[in-house]
C-alpha cells in the first residue's frame, strides 16, 4: 500500500449525457456537448483537481477520444482519464491514439479500459472479459515500444515496434473496474489501478483484499480507485437537502427508463448498486454519510458522499485507510459542484496524481 497521506482525486466530465440540476430531467443546458463538457474540464483544472474522467458510451453522448484530443491543449495542469470501449476498437491503432493524445497532453494520459462488446454482437463474460486481457496486454506492449508478437484467441497480430511514442516511452496507467470474478481476474492480470463503484465500508474491504491476492497470484501488484457522488454543503442539513432536491421531480419510470439505456445494465456490478440501494434505509442511506438516491436514475455508479466538509473528508480518508489511492468524484450539476468540493474539501487533502 502506498503512502495513505497522498491520494489522486479525480472529477468527472459528462461526456454520457449524465449532467442534471433535477435527477431524470433533461436540461437543454446541461446536455452533453462539446462547449459545455469542455467547460467542466476546465472547471476542474482551475479548481485543482489531479485528473478528470471522460467516459464513453455506445450511444449516449460525445466521443471520449475526440474529446481527449480536442481538450488537451486547452489544459495547462490536469490528466486526462480517457475511458475507452476496448471491444470496438483495434488494439494498434487504438494505442496509435492514445500515443498521440499523450503528445498533446505533455505526458498527461491515463486510460479507462471498459470490456464492451462490439455493438450489435454479445459475448459472454469470460470471453469477453479474456479479450479485453488480451487488449490491455497489446496497448502495454506496443505503448512500451516494443515489438509486437501476440498469438491469442481474438488478436494474432506480429507488429515492429511503433514510431510514435508517449512522452514518457511507456504505456499510460490502465484503470479498469468489473465486479464479476471474470473481471476482478482481468484486472489482477493486466490492470494499473482497479476500480470500485459505491459499497458499505466491509465490502470495499473484502474488495481490496480479495484483488490483493489476486494480482499476487499474477506475480502483479494494484492501486485502488473509488468512483462516487459527492454533494458537499457547509452544514449536513444542507447537504441532505440538495440530495433531496435532485430527486424532487423524478419521475420512477424515467429513472427506470435512464438504467435500462446503458449497455452494461445488467452487469454484476450494476446489480451491486441496485441491491444496495434496495436495502438501504427508508431515506436512502446505505451507512453513515453514503446515499443511494442518485443510483434511482443512473445506470453504473449509484450512490453519493453526502455531508458537511468534515464529514466528506472524513469519509474519504476511511476509504483512504482500507487501501483507496485515487477518488473519481462527481456531482450535479457537474461544475457547480466541483467548485463546492473544491472550497470545501479538496484543499484539505494531500493530492496529487497517482
Amino acid at each position: 500500500m502506498t503512502d495513505p497521506s497522498h491520494c489522486e482525486v479525480s472529477w468527472f466530465s459528462a461526456l454520457c449525457d449524465d449532467d442534471y440540476e433535477f435527477l431524470g430531467v433533461s436540461d437543454p443546458g446541461l446536455v452533453s456537448s462539446w462547449e459545455h463538457c469542455r467547460d467542466i474540464a476546465l472547471t476542474a483544472e482551475a479548481a485543482g483537481f489531479d485528473n478528470i474522467l471522460l467516459p464513453s458510451g455506445y450511444a449516449l453522448g460525445i466521443d471520449s477520444l475526440a474529446f481527449a484530443a480536442a481538450i488537451a491543449p486547452l489544459l495547462r495542469r490536469m490528466r486526462l482519464l480517457a475511458a475507452t470501449r476496448c471491444g470496438e476498437m483495434w488494439p494498434p491503432q487504438l494505442a496509435r491514439q492514445f500515443a498521440t493524445i499523450d503528445q498533446m497532453l505533455g505526458g498527461r494520459l491515463t486510460i479507462n479500459i471498459i470490456s464492451s462488446d462490439l455493438p450489435g454482437q454479445t459475448l459472454a463474460s469470460a470471453p469477453r472479459y479474456a479479450r479485453t486481457v488480451e487488449v490491455m496486454q497489446i496497448l502495454r506492449t506496443v505503448l512500451d515500444g516494443q515489438p509486437l508478437d501476440h498469438d491469442g484467441e481474438f488478436y494474432k497480430l506480429k507488429l515492429a515496434p511503433p514510431r510514435i511514442r508517449t512522452v514518457s516511452g511507456r504505456c499510460p496507467p490502465l484503470y479498469f473496474g468489473g465486479l464479476s470474478p471474470d473481471a476482478r481476474e482481468a484486472a489482477a492480470k493486466a490492470a494499473d489501478v482497479y476500480l470500485m463503484w459505491p459499497d458499505q465500508m466491509p465490502a470495499v474491504r473484502e474488495i481490496v483484499a480479495d484483488m490483493t491476492a489476486r494480482a499476487a497470484n499474477h506475480g502483479r501488484t494494484l492501486k485502488f480507485g473509488y468512483r462516487v457522488h459527492v454533494v458537499v454543503r457547509e452544514t449536513e442539513a444542507e447537504a441532505r437537502a440538495a440530495a433531496d432536491r435532485l430527486l424532487s421531480r423524478l419521475d420512477d419510470a424515467e429513472g427506470e427508463a435512464i438504467r435500462n439505456r446503458s449497455l452494461d445494465s445488467q452487469s454484476v456490478g450494476v446489480r451491486r448498486q441496485a441491491e444496495l440501494r434496495e436495502a438501504a434505509s427508508d431515506d436512502g442511506y446505505a451507512e453513515a454519510n453514503l446515499w443511494t438516491g442518485i443510483g434511482r436514475a443512473r445506470s453504473g455508479c449509484g450512490a453519493a458522499i453526502i455531508g458537511d466538509p468534515d464529514q466528506v473528508l472524513a469519509k474519504l480518508n476511511a476509504y483512504r485507510a482500507l487501501g483507496i489511492e485515487a477518488f473519481i468524484l462527481s456531482g450535479y450539476p457537474h461544475a457547480a459542484e466541483a467548485d463546492l468540493f473544491a472550497r470545501h474539501v479538496l484543499p484539505r487533502l494531500d493530492h496529487g496524481p497517482l
